[in-house]
């Protein structure tokens, strides 16, 4: 099996998201990663839905999202072909004997400390998954207290758009 990221374009309306989790899960597939959020027209959102799978699956759940009603554009982007991103907020202990050891490990890594207590800081990072895991690696020696991370998101590489100007406006194709 092998993970596969999907950047899909849909209309920005209510009940989306749990018609395109419940395909999904009516045919088995575990989602690793989904992240939704608008686009540069607000009529639009665009869902990053990252799934371990094999490809022929996935091409027959690809071909029945495509049926869906508010789904305008799937694209599968290749991991060489675009950027890929994950958010990461992890609160670490950090005494007065360890911080500047914290501190250092953020500084490596380019994250950054984003509020500060008398015994841990809370630490922002953005990265690719195998980035944020090596951060989290050198962490765990301190404590970690608490994190979470986003959904991965995606574009893809160069100046071509899945939300271009030649998508008709949602009246027309819906009429």
């Amino acid at each position: 099996m092998t993970k596969h990221t999907l950047s899909v374009l849909v209309e920005n309306k209510s009940g989306v998201l749990v018609r395109i989790a419940g395909l999904f899960s009516r045919r088995g597939f575990n989602i690793d990663s989904l992240a939704v959020g608008p686009t540069e027209h607000e009529e639009f959102s665009r869902m990053t839905i990252v799934v371990n799978c094999e490809e022929h699956p996935l091409e027959q759940v690809t071909k029945q999202l495509n049926k869906l009603v508010n789904v305008l554009k799937i694209v599968e982007l290749e991991p060489s072909q675009a950027v890929h991103r994950q958010l990461m907020l992890v609160k670490v202990r950090a005494d007065a004997d360890t911080r500047s050891k914290v501190l250092e490990a953020v500084e490596l890594f380019r994250a950054r400390v984003v509020d500060v207590a008398l015994d841990a800081v809370t630490i922002e990072a953005t990265g690719s998954h195998d980035k944020l895991e090596a951060l989290v690696r050198v962490l765990e020696p301190f404590g970690i207290k608490e994190l979470v991370q986003s959904g991965m998101v995606a574009v893809g590489r160069g100046g071509r758009s899945i939300t271009d100007r030649t998508l008709r406006p949602v009246e027309q194709r819906t009429a």
